[in-house]
């Protein structure tokens, strides 16, 4: 498979095709559980639905395209509805990233399956094949870049949620007062290179590797 962070101009439909699917299966995730667990909040806005429009954020999927990380619009969740707050509100939180390894899973093994029978070789290598093979790459690689970004421990991201609400009380009001400034801090570590170097340059190199592990293990599956 090849890099997918460097979007060329071929790419572009698939690209927008696999964040459309990505982060309206990824925020559904949010409001689902979120909505079993006790809290309509989601449900009552309307976000209990796989239709995209509920979803998308449109400057979030631009910069996306532009820059490499991005975002749909942020499911509300009122956590004190739970009756176990901070454990359902880890769960409600997880399974968004969660939902994008998911489908990256899934693509891996249809990828590895049309591998092993001959679906991407020279002699059928149509422009439908093509769109294939194109599609599918984006598709596993984008999910595990949306995986592991929401991972992030800044706020807003998936993975802030979840390390504020295993934090003892007093961490929790520290980390609570830097919340407004926590947009100037995201900033910086993208902007200034050694930071994004050391931080979200860290995660293009993982792409690969998850997507590498996946394939091993469809070989291990399908032979």
């Amino acid at each position: 498979m090849e890099n997918l962070l460097a979007f060329s101009f071929e790419q572009l439909p698939f690209v927008l095709l696999v964040l459309i699917i990505a982060f309206t299966v990824h925020e559904f995730a949010h409001a689902y559980s979120a909505y079993k667990f006790g809290d309509p909040t989601a449900k009552l806005l309307g976000r209990v639905t796989l239709n995209p429009a509920r979803h998308i954020d449109v400057l979030g999927m631009l910069l996306i395209l532009l820059a490499g990380f991005g975002w749909a619009r942020p499911v509300p969740v009122t956590r004190e509805n739970f009756s176990r707050p901070r454990l359902m509100g880890i769960i409600v939180s997880a399974v968004g990233p969660l939902s994008n390894l998911l489908i990256a899973f899934i693509g891996a093994m249809i990828y590895y399956v049309c591998l092993r029978n001959g679906v991407f070789i020279e002699a059928n290598y149509s422009r439908g094949v093509e769109a294939l093979d194109i599609f599918l790459s984006t598709l596993v690689q984008l999910n595990v870049l949306l995986f592991l970004f929401n991972l992030i421990p800044l706020p807003p991201l998936d993975g802030y949620r979840i390390l504020e609400d295993l934090a003892p009380l007093p961490l929790r009001r520290k980390m609570q007062a830097i919340e407004p400034y926590s947009i100037f801090i995201f900033l910086i570590i993208v902007f200034i290179p050694p930071l994004r170097q050391n931080t979200i340059g860290r995660i293009y190199d993982w792409i690969g590797d998850i997507t590498n592990a996946f394939l091993r293990i469809a070989q291990m599956i399908f032979g």
